[in-house]
């Protein structure tokens, strides 16, 4: 890759830290056991598995017992959302529309295959939950499912997640969160959330792709997701990947060693773009709550009319910039991003979501600026 590229794609994944690269590399080649296997080579590979799960469980202050390792967080929202169903014969389920496909597709599935009941609670222009609806959803549909995400991968929204698992629990609800794009850029502590269930992926803060875990509180009474063996405590059946599952922990917990630092660093650059780009291009205007509760790594832009969306990424690719314009698993499919389209706004006006890790730098924003600038002109 040529060392000149910008990369503004984070929240679709992120560079993985070298560090945590050769440690996966040490693991591929001196840990080939299987965890299952009950000699020397496959206790060892089974230590440290278990000592992975002891640190993201650490971190995210929940018990190791409560952390199951998957391929990600598109695996975990499915496993725990149709686990609801299958598992704890919970019928009805409240979510948003702005949510990730991989919590509306599967519950687009319960509904259609299992009969399931779903609510979406309404959202304002800037993509905020009301509340106060919600409240309305759970008073008419007692024991649901809440499944609401703790920030939202296009817009950056943060949901008043307290608030949320108060009126679950006022109303005997489950609460699930996508916490995808929080996990590894916030102080996350799962008791303090109120969550039931939540979901973390790998590559979301410099670890590697294919490897995830969720949290389901002890209790819950969730049973496996996939069949076939007794790993993961009979929950995940399938051979641990092993060298995956220590690399995802050692970068979380880079991730987190400083996070303080990062977070305001990161913070400049979203802060400078939210001023410059105002200044530098009459008409452009900001997607979510930009300037509010919003996650410091996403900005979301929608720029003037009469720029050629068509050809937006690809003259932002041939200046070297990495960008894209919404979720990254709907990319592919040419269609309007659902998030925006939610929210009311004119899929015809060109949008781009902006987004950034520790890697970024201010000069790599101004570059930015100046190629959105030059493209409006044109």
């Amino acid at each position: 890759m040529k060392n000149s590229l910008i990369y503004f794609d984070n929240a679709a994944t992120t560079r993985v830290f070298p560090e945590v690269a050769e440690l996966m590399y040490e693991s591929l080649l001196n840990n080939y056991g299987n965890p299952s296997s009950i000699h020397d080579v496959g206790r060892h590979a089974r230590v440290e598995v278990e000592r992975a799960r002891r640190t993201v469980a650490g971190l995210l202050n929940v018990r190791p017992g409560e952390v199951f390792f998957t391929s990600g967080g598109t695996e975990s929202n499915n496993a725990i959302l149709w686990a609801c169903c299958k598992d704890l014969g919970r019928k009805h389920f409240i979510t948003s529309r702005l949510e990730h496909p991989s919590v509306l597709q599967t519950l687009l599935a319960l509904e259609r295959y299992m009969g399931c009941q779903v609510g979406f609670v309404k959202t304002d222009k800037k993509g905020l939950i009301d509340l106060d609806h919600l409240e309305k959803l759970l008073k008419a549909t007692p024991a649901a499912v809440v499944s609401l995400m703790h920030a939202n991968n296009e817009i950056g929204n943060i949901l008043p997640v307290n608030e949320v698992a108060a009126l679950c629990k006022q109303y005997g609800a489950l609460f699930h969160s996508d916490t995808v794009q929080t996990v590894g850029k916030l102080e996350i502590d799962m008791q303090q959330l109120g969550v039931d269930f939540a979901v973390v992926s790998g590559h979301k803060f410099h670890g590697p792709k294919g490897v995830g875990a969720m949290y389901i509180r002890s209790g819950s009474g969730l049973e496996a997701f996939l069949q076939g063996g007794a790993q993961e405590r009979n929950m995940r059946a399938g051979t641990e990947n092993v060298y995956g599952i220590v690399g995802m922990a050692r970068a979380l917990e880079m991730s987190c060693e400083e996070m303080t630092r990062v977070r305001e660093s990161v913070k400049e650059i979203k802060d400078f773009l939210l001023e410059k780009l105002e200044e530098e291009i009459p008409g452009i205007s900001f997607n979510g709550d930009a300037r509010g509760d919003s996650l410091h790594t996403i900005l979301n832009i929608s720029l003037p009319l009469g720029v050629d969306a068509d050809l937006l990424l690809p003259r932002l690719d041939m200046a070297g910039i990495c960008i894209s314009t919404g979720s990254a698993c709907s990319s592919g499919s040419n269609k309007p991003s659902h998030v925006l389209t939610a929210m009311g706004i004119d899929q015809k006006i060109p949008n781009l979501r902006i987004s950034f890790s520790r890697y970024n730098t201010l000069d790599e924003a101004k570059r930015l600026v100046e190629v959105l600038k030059e493209i409006c002109k044109k």
